[in-house]
């Protein structure tokens, strides 16, 4: 049984927002440790959102429960109008996550069978050490950067792998390969992904992450990649056009990484379309088709270039603002 780091904390901070909440000789003081509970989230972002909307919820329960409670009665009547009411009004506030919340609030107000100073300074006291403690035990998120370069790593050798694979289908017309970059590299992407989304909302200072663009960048080009599997897969006349794509697209996989070599493989895509249009024109449908579909891959690896291009000058042009 693994016990995450978040587990650890929601155990640590109920404990600790109770141990307060009793200490103090609060009414309800469990429900503290309720609030540190549902505060507790992924991020940082995302837990100072939670802890505003849960304040609202509750400041807006009590408010609303001390007036039904007041005029109706406590009864199961006035309890049940009184969600027909406080839901909707937290839906058009965006402050619904906060519902759950803002009942145990209200169920308070219920349970004590009156509305007073003391017990709305009772409360505000529970919402304070339940979402403040919350709050402070997000403090602490775990870096992910070790984990990013990992992934970056390794989705940059898959791409590299389906490239000398792609070369190979060229050359030869056939192989050996099983396609499971194809298969983990999707996976890998939307993980990295993931992670540098958690690394930005951790980060309130920062307005963008690069590592997020770059893994944005290979998504683009792992669509290209899957788009022309079908076409290198069917090639299998042996052509000259075919060897002098392979030896590019083989030449490419060996340059799979952040820096800039796009502009490099662009001029030489540029050479080769040059060098193909001068050589002879096919002579049969087989060479046409073959031509025709050389074009083709020129043209999208061309494409897949220009992506991580255009990824670099905008990541120069956002460096510049900075």
């Amino acid at each position: 049984m693994k016990i995450g780091y978040r587990t650890l904390k929601t155990a640590l901070g109920a404990s600790l927002s109770i141990l307060i909440a009793q200490s103090l000789g609060l009414q309800f003081y469990v429900s503290a440790g309720i609030l540190t509970i549902l505060s507790i989230q992924v991020t940082r972002k995302r837990s100072l959102i939670s802890s505003l909307n849960r304040i609202i919820s509750c400041l807006l329960g009590f408010s609303i429960g001390a007036v039904f409670f007041e005029l109706l009665g406590y009864n199961w009547i006035a309890m049940g109008l009184l969600i027909l009411v406080y839901l909707p009004i937290l839906v058009r506030l965006k402050a619904q996550e906060g519902f759950v919340t803002g009942s145990v609030i209200v169920l308070h107000l219920y349970i004590a069978q009156e509305v007073g100073f003391a017990l709305f300074l009772n409360e505000i006291q529970i919402i304070a050490i339940g979402i403040g403690i919350g709050l402070l035990m997000n403090l602490y998120m775990p870096n992910n950067d070790l984990r990013i370069r990992e992934l970056q790593t390794k989705i940059e050798e898959n791409f590299g792998r389906i490239l000398m694979e792609y070369a190979i289908y060229l050359r030869v017309g056939e192989s050996n390969w099983d396609g499971k970059e194809m298969i983990e590299t999707p996976e890998m992407l939307s993980q990295a992904k993931g992670f540098t989304i958690q690394k930005l909302e951790n980060d309130f200072l920062k307005q963008h992450d690069t590592d997020y663009y770059y893994f944005e960048m290979r998504e683009k080009q792992f669509d290209l990649l899957e788009r022309v599997l079908p076409i290198v897969s069917r090639l299998h006349q042996d052509v000259p056009q075919g060897r002098q794509l392979s030896e590019f697209v083989e030449e490419l996989s060996k340059h799979i990484h952040p820096s800039n070599t796009a502009y490099v493989f662009l001029d030489q895509i540029a050479l080769l379309r040059t060098e193909i249009k001068k050589t002879e024109l096919p002579k049969t449908r087989e060479e046409f088709e073959t031509r025709a579909s050389l074009f083709y891959l020129l043209n999208e690896f061309e494409q897949l270039l220009t992506i991580k291009q255009n990824y670099l000058d905008e990541l120069t042009k956002k460096r510049k603002k900075d």
